[in-house]
């Protein structure tokens, strides 16, 4: 290992932009229906309280607004709740698969969490020796049947993976991750998707053979957080690159640079 690679700490002053903290998109999603469900049961039970007294709590107008609020409450029970509910499991197993990321090596792996590009949001985005990763975490408490996963998931996975493929221009296994499911074929691919249970993920990626030297590693991930500082930084690029705290990386110089990532088929 190189003696810059040694001196140079894992976590440098690009990852107060780029990284999130895993399941913070989630979270951020869970507050706000929890927060949009609070301020209508209120704009609905003050009107109502404000008519009954003014009115009477026999009129019309009160029994009219006291059926309102009843319907809205049933309606935020049968499935506001589920909805948020569901939310907040996966923010839980998005946490869960990003703590199990971070438990790598920090020599070796950069572990970026909770990447959006503006069509899409992507889990976790794991650099090191085997290649780069995309991960797609899902909370379902299963059982998993890898022949039956729905088309819409695989896809998913795919779009990221290629997203990110012509975006580093390396390539990019994607894997979809149960964070608390039994799947019956773990580390099976289908339509190229690696599925896995969480349990597994970190041996995986360590037993995986080495692909890349360091220097590709740091390569990578400074392109990856130049393509989050250009797509999401306001400003110039000038003031992107003064945010990111670092000098840009040229195009010509990413797009020059080529991956030799070998077929994993055979971990099928």
């Amino acid at each position: 290992m190189s003696t810059d690679r040694q001196q140079r700490p894992a976590s440098t002053p690009d990852l107060r932009l780029a990284l999130r903290t895993p399941g913070r998109h989630a979270r951020a999603l869970v507050l706000r229906l929890r927060m949009r469900t609070l301020l209508a049961l209120g704009g609905l039970a003050i009107p109502a309280t404000i008519a009954g007294r003014a009115f009477g709590f026999d009129s019309t107008l009160f029994l009219g607004s006291a059926l309102v609020l009843l319907v809205f409450i049933l309606v935020v029970y049968r499935h506001l709740l589920p909805l948020v509910d569901r939310h907040d499991r996966g923010a839980i197993g998005e946490e869960h698969v990003g703590g199990l990321l971070n438990s790598l090596p920090r020599a070796d792996w950069r572990v970026v969490h909770d990447v959006s590009f503006g069509n899409g949001n992507v889990d976790h985005i794991a650099i090191g020796p085997p290649g780069v990763f995309s991960v797609e975490t899902k909370s379902h408490p299963g059982p998993i049947k890898v022949e039956r996963l729905h088309g819409a998931l695989l896809r998913q996975a795919q779009a990221q993976s290629a997203r990110l493929q012509r975006a580093l221009d390396a390539e990019v296994e994607p894997l979809v991750v149960y964070s608390r499911a039994w799947v019956d074929r773990p580390l099976a691919r289908r339509k190229g998707v690696r599925v896995l249970p969480a349990r597994m993920l970190a041996g995986y990626l360590r037993s995986l053979p080495r692909d890349l030297d360091d220097e590709a590693i740091d390569r990578i991930h400074a392109s990856l957080l130049d393509t989050i500082v250009t797509e999401h930084a306001p400003g110039s690029e000038e003031e992107r690159d003064d945010c990111a705290g670092r000098p840009r990386v040229p195009a010509a110089a990413r797009s020059s640079f080529s991956l030799r990532v070998r077929n994993r088929n055979t971990h099928s």
